[in-house]
């Protein structure tokens, strides 16, 4: 996956720049043995670890992980559409203000996985 847009609680398009999204950028490859790895979109390494997807479907969960194995951090976060052609996330600058969010737009990607 690789994000391709992002918007606001408003619908409006908001630049990948932005430094409310630009954390949330970059190209996602999720493995069928719960794995992930996580790229810039200049390709340098930004995280690995594990993921989830809830039963109804409703969030992902990832796990990210240092190379000793160590967790970073957990983060979850709710899915708003998840087919084969599109994967976009909800994120809360302020988790106590559900009325402020950035939705995380990701679209299939050719771009082979960096080494």
């Amino acid at each position: 996956w690789k994000t391709t847009n992002a918007k606001n609680n408003r619908g409006e398009n908001v630049a990948l720049t932005d430094a409310n999204v630009s954390n949330f950028v970059g190209f996602a490859y999720f493995k069928a043995d719960g794995t992930f790895t996580m790229y810039n979109l200049d390709d340098s390494p930004k995280m690995h670890g594990d993921w989830t997807v809830s039963a109804d479907g409703k969030t992902r969960t990832i796990v990210a992980r240092d190379n000793t194995g160590a967790i970073l951090f957990t983060r979850v976060v709710d899915i708003t559409v998840l087919t084969q052609t599109e994967f976009t996330y909800r994120i809360y600058p302020n988790a106590n203000d559900k009325t402020t969010y950035f939705d995380i737009v990701h679209t299939p990607t050719t771009h082979k996985e960096p080494k």
